[in-house]
Parts: C-alpha cells; structure tokens; sequence
C-alpha cells in the first residue's frame, strides 16, 4: 500500500475539522471532508484535485451510509475515520433539559457510532484501516457545567476502548484523542449551547463561568492547526497510540487525574481487598 491514505473526516465545514483536512491534504492524502452543508465544507477547505465533499448528518444512520458510499465509490478505499463532528450543551446538571441531554449524548455518541458502524465493513473488508475520535479532557476528567458533555465524551472513551480488541484482528487500529483547550469554534455561540438559567442557586455561578468563558473564547493556548498536523503524524504512525493526550494543559490535567485515582485505590487498598468470599482462592 502507498503512503497515500483516504481520510474521512466528520464535522469538517469549521473548527478542528477544517484544520484536520486541510492539514491531511497537505501531507498527500485525500479527504473526504464532510458536514451538513457540503457546500460550507467545500468553502471551508477550498478546492483540491484529492477532496471529496459529502454531506451528511452523523445523527442519520441513513447519511452516514450514504456518505460512506460516495467515499468508497470516489476513491475505492477509507483508510483513515476522523471522529470529529460534535457540539456543547453546557450548564448545571439541575438546569440542563432532559432533551437537551439526550441530545448531547445523540450527537457526541450515537454520532461516531453511526460514522463508525457504516465505515468498519470497509475497513474490515480492507483488513486495514484506524479509526480516530476526537473526545476532550472532558472524557476524562470531570468538572461543573460540564455534566452533559463530560458524560457523553466518557462515554466515547468507554465505547473506543472496548471497541479496541474487537477490530485488531482485522488490521483496524484505534485512536483517541484527548485535547485541552484550543482555540476553536467550540465556546461560540454556535457551539455551544447553555442551559436557560431557573435555578436561583445556581444562577451567581453560572453568570461567574459564562463571563469567563466568554472571555476565554479566542483566547485559547492551543493551536488548532498544530494539532491536526500533529494529528496526520500520529495517525500515520505504524502503532498509533490508543490515547494521544492533546496539549500541554491536558498532559497536566489528565497526569493530576491519573495521580488522584491511584491515591484513591492507595487510600482504601486494604478495605477494597477484603471483599472476596472466604472460600476464594488467595489470589483471586
């Protein structure tokens, strides 16, 4: 197989998606760059003689197969799944709507499980391929205003590495990508979605963290161009790593996370290893 790979790419009409194209053309792969709006994701990435726009809706099981269709028709192959598409609901778990929860979980999980449903018979078939999901230190590390989010990006995390040993032995590898803060469309309005403020204790707190948000917005550390050109190395390496942690603020996050779950296992070991039934074998 030539160096040459095709890369599917979700969500590629703005943001992260946009970078993650442009940035896997750049290194002499083709892209099938999709969105609701091809023609958005066309404008966004510009022309090129190895891009496929495509629309598609990844809440459709219908469009993702569809889109898979038209990127096996046009370049025979996928090679490379890019998890990217995905939005925000954001407020206190309280004041966030149970369909507005459901609806995070609907497009950050159900999403890339229907992406990822409609293209593992061509990569299985392929007896080659890596899937990559964008998920967020969000998927790993809890936090307030957060609830919905973080529950659907765990749930991401849960879901890919289960996913991991089920499609290794068909030559499919496995990425997820864990990015702290960059600086996207991903605190804008049209991202992000906060939960209407009907709770008085909660309301000080919120207007606290919205302003700050909001002042954060297009400030963000991270590079976003960096990262999908990073992204495009990582995902061409010949064992790609099943997490790649995504910015200097997540490595720290994610390693402070790592160091308080094994003082919590530390804190209780004795008690947590005592619950076996007195006939079980000692090691057990």
């Amino acid at each position: 197989m030539s160096d040459k790979k095709v890369w599917f790419v979700t969500g590629a009409g703005r943001g992260m998606g946009v970078d993650i194209a442009l940035a896997a053309l750049a290194a002499g792969h083709a892209v099938v760059a999709t969105g609701r709006d091809p023609e958005r994701v066309g404008a966004a990435v510009g022309p090129h003689d190895d891009l496929l726009t495509v629309a598609l809706d990844i809440t459709d099981p219908a469009s993702a197969r569809a889109a898979v269709d038209a990127a096996v028709e046009r370049f025979g192959r996928i090679d490379v799944l890019v998890n990217n598409a995905g939005n925000f609901y954001a407020g206190f778990f309280e004041e966030i709507t149970p369909e507005d929860f459901r609806a995070q979980i609907e497009t950050n999980l159900f999403g890339p499980l229907n992406v990822t449903r409609a293209v593992l018979p061509v990569m299985r078939a392929q007896r080659a391929g890596h899937v990559v999901t964008i998920s967020s230190t969000a998927g790993l590390i809890g936090g307030e205003f957060t609830s919905a989010y973080a529950a659907s990006k765990f749930a991401l995390e849960g879901w890919m590495e289960s996913l991991t040993p089920e499609v290794a032995p068909f030559g499919i590898r496995t990425t997820v990508v864990e990015p702290g803060f960059f600086r996207t469309d991903l605190l804008t309005a049209g991202s992000t979605n906060y939960a209407e403020p009907s709770i008085d204790d909660y309301a000080e707190r919120t207007r606290q963290t919205v302003a700050a948000w909001n002042d954060m917005n297009g400030r963000q550390g991270g590079d976003p161009a960096k990262l999908a050109v990073s992204l495009v190395q990582v995902a061409t390496q010949e064992n790609p790593p099943l997490r790649w942690v995504a910015g200097a603020d997540a490595v720290q996050g994610v390693e402070q996370k790592a160091n308080d779950l094994l003082a919590q296992v530390a804190a209780h070991r004795e008690l947590s290893s005592s619950l076996a039934h007195d006939d079980a074998p000692a090691n057990a």
